[in-house]
């Protein structure tokens, strides 16, 4: 079980964002995100998505940090990974 966040990468907001994903468990991560004050909002399905001023502290909180690759492989491994075609968004 392991709670893994690749580097901030992703531009949105005027900021880089990470990942941060279970290669286990959607309870495992979402107790992560809960004791490490991530707002239930930043979830979309199979990751968080959060900020590049949070990624030291994850990692200090037990995060793991990989590169983008590795996240996505390891996510699909685990049978977590939501396909981009699967994702339906609420507008």
């Amino acid at each position: 079980m392991t709670v893994l966040i690749d580097p901030p990468a992703w531009p949105a907001h005027g900021m880089l964002w990470s990942h941060l994903v279970s290669d286990d468990s959607l309870d495992e991560l979402h107790a992560f995100a809960e004791a490490n004050g991530i707002a239930p909002r930043a979830f979309d399905l199979d990751h968080y998505d959060v900020p590049d001023r949070r990624h030291d502290e994850l990692v200090a909180a037990g995060a793991t940090p990989v590169s983008g690759k590795e996240l996505v492989r390891r996510l699909r491994a685990s049978g977590l990974r939501i396909k981009a075609r699967d994702r339906v968004r609420k507008h």
